[in-house]
């Protein structure tokens, strides 16, 4: 157990849990408004993609990330049109973008870099580690120190969220965008400016998190690279029930899984069998999941 559970474990589980807390907290402020977005996986795919693609174009990483949080938050847009304007349902809309981002990644891999399956280029710099020189690497505290910008700006945008959704009039505004949409439209409160923002934001989040996918944690592009992430940011909110400090807890759990199916395949267990960890999780957390609230949110946003 002691090869198994050791401070660089739980290292490897920040670094694991950024993309997917990322993802989550886009999702967790798309329900606050009513809107279950089923298209997380579609839009980190993209951002991961557009990350590598901005680096190769711009040859400066910041503007790489800058590329793909936009080519996200564009992606989002049709959801929000066809759910938000066209009253699409939202799981519909949701699954169609995520065989959207994929058909369309997998194309623009071999139109733009002329490969198929993956993309590497060896003289492409990915996003920095930052360490913290105050913390020694050799204490718990260690965990903190060596990861990217991205990792770091995840847990501040919890802890931001949860502020803003809790102690601001805009934050009540979107909960009751979500809950009461039709009292909040009688206030004079523009509802679908308000969910139009949310999804936009929800887009940009999936991007920072793809970036970290394809920029933070490897440099490089692979088909279908996210390999369920969005899914389980998806749970992740639902088991946070929305409130970004229940879906950083949560995130945490599912990074720690994924975290601990690499180290497992140390162990000369199959990596088939080590890559179902998370995922298995995932299930069993479904299987505790009551609230039958996003199921009553499924179908058309309600109150229009």
């Amino acid at each position: 157990m002691d090869q198994l559970f050791d401070f660089s474990l739980f290292n490897s589980m920040l670094r694991m849990i950024a993309p997917i807390l990322l993802a989550a907290l886009g999702g967790a402020i798309c329900a606050r408004v009513g809107i279950f977005n089923v298209g997380l996986e579609g839009l980190m795919l993209t951002g991961a993609f557009t990350a590598i693609v901005g680096n190769h174009l711009f040859h400066n990483v910041w503007l790489a990330v800058l590329f793909a949080a936009v080519c996200s938050g564009l992606m989002s847009l049709i959801l929000a049109y066809l759910t938000i304007s066209l009253n699409a349902n939202m799981i519909v809309v949701g699954v169609a973008l995520n065989f959207l981002a994929t058909g369309l990644t997998t194309y623009c891999l071999f139109a733009i870099f002329h490969v198929k399956g993956s993309y590497y280029d060896p003289n492409m710099t990915g996003l920095p580690k930052w360490n913290i020189p105050q913390i020694s690497g050799d204490s718990f505290l260690g965990i903190l120190t060596g990861h990217s910008p991205l990792v770091y700006l995840a847990f501040v945008l919890a802890f931001a969220l949860q502020f803003f959704f809790f102690r601001t009039v805009r934050g009540f505004r979107m909960l009751a965008a979500g809950e009461h949409p039709a009292a909040a439209r009688s206030l004079g409160i523009k509802i679908d400016r308000i969910r139009y923002a949310a999804v936009l934001a929800s887009g940009v989040l999936c991007g920072l998190a793809g970036a970290q996918l394809s920029l933070g944690q490897v440099t490089q592009f692979t088909e279908n690279m996210t390999a369920g992430r969005g899914f389980i940011a998806l749970v992740a909110v639902m088991l946070g029930q929305n409130n970004p400090l229940g879906v950083t807890l949560s995130s945490l759990l599912f990074g720690l899984m994924e975290a601990i199916s690499i180290r497992l395949q140390g162990f000369s267990l199959p990596t088939q069998f080590t890559m179902m960890v998370p995922y298995i999780v995932t299930l069993a957390a479904m299987s505790f999941f009551k609230d039958r609230a996003y199921l009553q949110q499924s179908g058309r946003i309600e109150g229009r």
